[in-house]
Formats: structure tokens, C-alpha cells, sequence
């Protein structure tokens, strides 16, 4: 968002599991495309995380997550729709010295995905306006697990976009011993949970905003989708008004965790 247009500012007061969020944030008062949302709701996921992480601390157990443990990396990552054409705008903003070797490695990425039989449903995940469901996607998370593939953009054990890396990545924390990440079929890991997913709001605010399943892109289909759909991200909204969808996605996915 340009910080020279006018803004709009709202105090905000959040409950969440991990406790009460308050914080300020300003929206343009003019029209943003959807994707112009994402480094506001990304703030207020991490700080409401840090209020789980915080909870967590004082316990006295300690994060064991550090730079060059990538063991989540090799996960299948869920992308926002909106966070596919901010991944699409990272990658297009590269040199073509680091954007062509990174598009091999998607293109790769896929190939293994086609040989080992998960593509097609990967694909539909990615692309179905239908709704797909927790059951049906659990056995696709497993298979794409059980590959152990590397994400596109880890390099040397190290997210080469983490600046700019999806909500998912964020949230993935643990307090266990590091070296229990490397199975997490078999091992039993302590997760920090992440009171609202970021993802999954910024998937349900495109739901309302398009009238269409809430979709999560698995991640090495993220740039194709983002191409595929490039003419939905011309389209705005004004800022207060996306801001007040994206509460209400927030709200939604709160409830759905109350006991």
C-alpha cells in the first residue's frame, strides 16, 4: 500500500484462543486490489501468533525452529489466492539470472508431482470451483509428504523469498526437538498454534469477494493460478471495505474454533 494516499485508521480489539489482540492499522481510502490486503492481515496474524508464542515461553519451553531447518519446507504448502499474485509479483520482479532457474525448479516440481500420481488432484485443488473437502484432502497432504521434495524457492536450506514468504510459512512453529521434524508422520511434534490462519482468511475473503470455494493453492501451481487469473487481481475495492471482508473473514474463522 502507498503510504502517500490518504489512510483510514481503526483500533482494533481482537479475542482470540491465545488471548486479546489490539492493535492499529490504516487502510486506503481509495480502491487497492485484493492482494494490496495482504501485509496488513499478515501483521495481525504474526502478532497474534507472538501472544501463543508468548503463552508458550513463559511455560519455560523454548522455539527450536532456526535458519537452515527446512524440514518444513518440504511440506505442500497452502497459498492464499491473493498471496499466488503477490508470489507472481516477487517472481516477475527477479533477475532473469535467479527467475529462470526458479521457474526449472517449479516446472520440476510438477514433473514429480505428474509421476508420482498426485498432480491431477494437486491441480484440482488449485483450479476446481467445487469445494474440496478435509477427507479428500488428507491422502493428497500424505502422498505429497511422503515425497520429501524441497519447495521451489529453498535454496541451500534456505527460503530464498522470506521476506515474501506465504502466511503458511509463518505459522509453522514448534517446540520440540528440531530433529523430529524431519518425519512428522511418525513423530509427535509440539506445534505453536496459530490462533487465526492467515491463510485461510485471506482464502475466505476471496471466496466472498468472487462467490467461489474457498481455495488453497498447493504451491508449485501458485504462479500458473496467479497467471491464469491475473485479471481478477485489476479489480478493487476500497481499502476500508476490504479491510472490513477481511475482519469479517477473521470472525468467521475464530468462531469455527470455539468450542
Amino acid at each position: 500500500m502507498d503510504a502517500s494516499t490518504p489512510h483510514e485508521s481503526y483500533n482494533l480489539d481482537i479475542q482470540t484462543p491465545a488471548g486479546n489482540l489490539t492493535a492499529s492499522v490504516s487502510v486506503p481510502t481509495g480502491l487497492i486490489p485484493i492482494s494490496d490486503i495482504i501485509p496488513l492481515m499478515r501483521s495481525l496474524g504474526e502478532q497474534a501468533h507472538q501472544l501463543a508464542i508468548d503463552n508458550t515461553t513463559r511455560t519455560g519451553a523454548t522455539i527450536s525452529c532456526q535458519k537452515g531447518c527446512a524440514a518444513c519446507c518440504r511440506m505442500m504448502i497452502p497459498v492464499a489466492p491473493p498471496e499466488a499474485f503477490a508470489l507472481r509479483t516477487v517472481v516477475e520482479a527477479l533477475p532473469s539470472t535467479k527467475k529462470e532457474p526458479l521457474l526449472e525448479r517449479f516446472q520440476s516440481a510438477q514433473k514429480t508431482l505428474r509421476e508420482a500420481g498426485i498432480e491431477e488432484g494437486l491441480h484440482r485443488l488449485a483450479f476446481s470451483e467445487d469445494q474440496v473437502t478435509d477427507d479428500e484432502l488428507e491422502p493428497i497432504n500424505r502422498a505429497y509428504y511422503a515425497l520429501r521434495m524441497p519447495c521451489p524457492f529453498l535454496e541451500d536450506e534456505v527460503c530464498s523469498i522470506y521476506k515474501q514468504r506465504p502466511s503458511a510459512c509463518r505459522e509453522l512453529l514448534v517446540t520440540s526437538p528440531a530433529e523430529l521434524c524431519q518425519d512428522l508422520i511418525r513423530n509427535p511434534v509440539n506445534l505453536i498454534p496459530a490462533p487465526f490462519r492467515i491463510g485461510t482468511v485471506l482464502s475466505t475473503l476471496w471466496a466472498d469477494c468472487f462467490q467461489g470455494p474457498i481455495r488453497l493453492i498447493p504451491l508449485p501451481f501458485a504462479l500458473d493460478w496467479a497467471k491464469t487469473w491475473e485479471s481478477r487481481n485489476t479489480r478493487t475495492w476500497a481499502g476500508t471495505e476490504l479491510l472490513n471482508r477481511a475482519l469479517n473473514a477473521a470472525a468467521q474463522f475464530l468462531q469455527r474454533q470455539s468450542p
